[in-house]
This record gives structure tokens, C-alpha cells and sequence, in this order.
């Protein structure tokens, strides 16, 4: 996407040349087609009326003070002691909110709830070539004595 300080710049610019905030949108509209910012009114006003930053104004609000690096080295170690931990458990052991905890999961970690048990989403290339590996290796072991699977005993 084309960026919104650049088109902002832009309306800033024909401000100063004395365009008039149709001429702008138009000539916006012109050049950056469909990603054309949506309110050039607003920001053509704003600068008409003095304003020279270009960027957002700060948001008033509290800001997120559970995403911590202590949290999330928490939450991990929780989740690799035991998957079985539900996200409401996890929560009320770190003290932060449970989606908090489902986002810290599924942004830091790359895992999903599956049947009640933490997974990692996607294997790394190495996890796959360890269990590629391992099922090549179990293969060899089965063809270099067939009797094997004879031998192990079930319970059933």
C-alpha cells in the first residue's frame, strides 16, 4: 500500500499552492487510484487551518501492558511444562486476560488449541527433517529384521 504520510504530504503540499481540496483528491485519485486516502478532506482542512506534522496525533488509552517479555518467557515456559494447560488456567496463573494469553500464543509462540492440547502450528524445516529422519531410520530397522514387529508385545 502506498504510504499515507506520502499522500499526506501531498495534500500538505497543494495547500501551500493554493489548490483547492477537490483539485487535490482528484489529482490523488488520479495518481494512486483505488489506495487514495479516504479522507484528503479532512487532512486538506487541517492543514489549511495550520497544522504542519503530517504524522497521526497520539492516541489517548492505556497501553498494553500484558505483552511483556516476562509474560510471553512465561507463558512459553508454561505451555512446553505441560500442553495440556488450557488458556483460561494459563491466564489466571500469569494474571493477564485470557485472549491476551490466546494472542500471545498464537503471535510469540506460532501455536493453536487442538483437541484440548497446545500444537505448534507449522514444524520448523528441522522438526520435519527429525521426524523424517526417525521414520526412515524405524524403516531400516524393520527391513533389516522382519521379525521385529513379531517380537513387540502388545497389550491388548
Amino acid at each position: 500500500m502506498i504510504s499515507v504520510i506520502e499522500q499526506r504530504t501531498v495534500a500538505k503540499f497543494h495547500v501551500k499552492l493554493g489548490k483547492t481540496a477537490t483539485e487535490t483528491y482528484n489529482l490523488l485519485k488520479e495518481v494512486y487510484g483505488h489506495e487514495c486516502l479516504s479522507r484528503v478532506f479532512e487532512w486538506f482542512k487541517r492543514f489549511q487551518d495550520g497544522r504542519e506534522d503530517v504524522e497521526d496525533d497520539s492516541r489517548s488509552g492505556r497501553p498494553s501492558t500484558s505483552k511483556t517479555d516476562d509474560n510471553i518467557e512465561t507463558i512459553g515456559n508454561l505451555v512446553r511444562s505441560d500442553r495440556r494447560l488450557s488458556i483460561r488456567a494459563i491466564g489466571e496463573t500469569v494474571g493477564i486476560d485470557k485472549e491476551c494469553v490466546r494472542q500471545i500464543l498464537h503471535n510469540n509462540f506460532n501455536m493453536k488449541k487442538v483437541c484440548a492440547k497446545m500444537v505448534p502450528k507449522i514444524l520448523t524445516f528441522e522438526q520435519q527433517e527429525a521426524r523424517k529422519n526417525f521414520c526412515t531410520d524405524t524403516l531400516n530397522v524393520i527391513e533389516n529384521d522382519p521379525n521385529l514387529l513379531e517380537r513387540i508385545i502388545t497389550l491388548n
